[in-house]
């Protein structure tokens, strides 16, 4: 009869032991995908939020080009306007400082806006393929500004006469694996526009 009891006496507890083994294991079981699915939660936020940032972005590039092309072609007085004078100025890798020979350039441009009367420049910036779309949406209007803010302070260009926008790495015009593909692509496009009667002059 002892050894009955004590049998039993050993199932009960055993089985409550396993049971409470089985129960902490669940637990921890649970802990740890609770842990997980919240760190999945928090990695699809933040991939869902720079998907939207990429998208806003190119939103805004759009929308900036669709507007200097109304103002270049739609807006009263500019629908007469051609290209007069034109250039380009390269770029350092992750770089929006203009060294002496994009400072010529934009000399160049400066005097050609300040030559002729009621012309504008459209300051496009561009970069390379390296890097986030985000980053480089911001590096391009980066340069743009730098030479915007050049033709003022240099040659007094009002700002209502310069009109930029970024393009970031959306219109590359050389591939990485070219030669020099890279700082093909990191520049800044210059387009001076003019009355068709006064560029015939």
């Amino acid at each position: 009869m002892k050894r009955m009891l004590g049998a039993v006496l050993f199932s009960v507890l055993f089985l409550g032991a396993c049971g409470a083994k089985k129960d902490y294991v669940d637990k921890q079981v649970a802990d740890a995908e609770a842990r997980s699915n919240a760190r999945m939660a928090q990695l699809s936020s933040q991939s869902d939020s720079t998907a939207a940032e990429v998208v806003r972005l190119g939103q805004l590039s759009q929308e900036l080009s669709r507007k200097t092309d109304l103002a270049l072609n739609q807006a009263s007085g500019f629908e007469n306007y051609e290209i007069v004078w034109q250039g380009e100025i390269t770029f350092g890798f992750d770089r929006y400082d203009l060294d002496g020979v994009a400072q010529q350039i934009l000399d160049d441009a400066g005097a050609k806006l300040n030559a002729t009367s009621h012309s504008i420049i459209e300051i496009a910036g561009h970069t390379d393929a390296t890097g986030p779309s985000t980053y480089n949406y911001t590096l391009g209007e980066r340069r743009a500004s730098a030479a915007k803010r050049y033709l003022a302070d240099r040659y007094g260009v009002g700002l209502y006469r310069m009109f930029i926008i970024s393009y970031g790495k959306d219109k590359l015009v050389s591939l990485p694996d070219q030669r020099q593909g890279n700082a093909k692509n990191r520049r800044v496009v210059l387009k001076v526009w003019a009355p068709k009667q006064i560029a015939a002059q």
